[in-house]
């Protein structure tokens, strides 16, 4: 694997990891479906956020840390499920529970992703929690979801926004086919799952039940009223339906609606620690972290997704002292507010020195900016 010790910033992350994958794996991980509008909305609601700081605060000692569905975090933060995983690291997800586990985070494995939940399970004695696509019937999906508890898995999370999967046109156009999706089960299992099957497995899980895929309120309140004990707030990365808003816009609504009721994570465009801050203020308990988890992967496997994360604290705790907050919970909305967007691409608004050359040699750089999603 690359050495990612001499990393200093995030945007080094990406010609590393452009220069290490193959292009259909490099197009599955920064393209979103059709127009790419819910992937450039995603960075263009953050972006629409600007702080409000308070000055002459005591911040000498800071606090990241966190509980999420009843465990401890020393960051508010999940690295979240990567279907086709190995296809950006051949290992798959033992990586990123074996980073969850040194960085104090927890991974969210998904039931797509390679080599399957108890070799997951066996990579670190750490807490983690297991995703779930439905891809058989109801004692599918009950064995399944048994065979994760039995490993160990801490919250069951259903996602709830692959009723069709949405059509991502880098990987159309030039022929790429994910590895999680040759020989894959019919998905007609997905289409017909109902807020029944919510009940009837809410009924049978114990431990806590977390749905992925709400963006809107309305969603929100019925989960809640079925049970739910989180809401993750997700448009799938901009890579399900095209021209929906951006996740951090509708984590408000959802927020009020939910009342205290869940703990809410999120994730979409989460790319710098200020991005992490702007959640939390607006009520967020965790963020997710996805494109940019399978960036460091590729970027260099389960050290650079540790120097990833130690980059990401960095930021938090530089953000929140200037903000003049020393932990989480000080955190609210009166730290933000509404801002002009810069007219900056998704990729830009988060790397901007990405296009200037900085962080990889000039050939690098020339493959990269012809390569990035514009």
């Amino acid at each position: 694997m690359t050495d990612v010790s001499q990393v200093d910033t995030l945007f080094q992350f990406l010609a590393l990891a452009k220069r290490n994958l193959s292009p259909g794996a490099w197009d599955y991980l920064m393209g979103g479906s059709e127009t790419e509008t819910t992937l450039n909305r995603n960075r263009r609601a953050l972006d629409s956020l600007a702080f409000r700081p308070r000055v002459l605060c005591d911040v000498e000692h800071i606090d990241t840390g966190t509980t999420l569905l009843g465990q401890k975090l020393k960051l508010p933060i999940v690295l979240a499920p990567i279907g086709s995983m190995q296809d950006i690291i051949a290992e798959g997800g033992v990586v990123p529970t074996r980073a969850a586990a040194r960085a104090g985070v927890i991974h969210m494995l998904s039931s797509v992703c390679a080599p399957g939940a108890e070799e997951v399970s066996r990579a670190a004695d750490y807490p983690k929690f297991f995703q779930l696509y439905v891809r058989g019937d109801n004692k599918w999906v009950d064995d399944t979801i048994a065979n994760a508890l039995a490993c160990g898995y801490r919250a069951i999370c259903l996602t709830v926004d692959r009723a069709y999967y949405g059509r991502r046109e880098r990987d159309i156009a030039k022929g790429h086919l994910p590895v999680s999706r040759k020989g894959a089960a019919s998905e007609s299992f997905q289409a017909a799952f109902t807020w029944r099957d919510v009940e009837r497995i809410r009924g049978n899980v114990e431990l806590p039940l977390v749905l992925k895929g709400i963006a809107t309120a309305e969603d929100a309140e019925f989960a809640v009223e079925k049970g739910i004990d989180g809401i993750y707030v997700s448009n799938h990365g901009g890579r399900q339906l095209d021209h929906s808003q951006g996740s951090i816009e509708v984590l408000p609504e959802i927020v009020s609606a939910v009342g205290g009721r869940a703990e809410i994570i999120v994730d979409g465009g989460i790319l710098r620690g200020t991005d992490v801050i702007k959640a939390l203020a607006l009520g967020a308990t965790a963020v997710g972290i996805g494109r940019l988890q399978g960036i460091a992967l590729g970027a260099g496997g389960e050290n650079a997704v540790v120097r990833m994360l130690e980059i990401l604290d960095n930021e938090i705790r530089r953000a929140m002292g200037l903000l003049g907050v020393t932990k989480i919970s000080d955190l609210d909305a009166s730290h933000l507010a509404r801002a002009e967007p810069l007219a900056r691409n998704w990729l830009d608004s988060a790397f901007p020195l990405v296009s200037e050359g900085y962080g990889a040699a000039a050939s690098e750089i020339d493959d990269l900016s012809l390569a990035l999603p514009r």
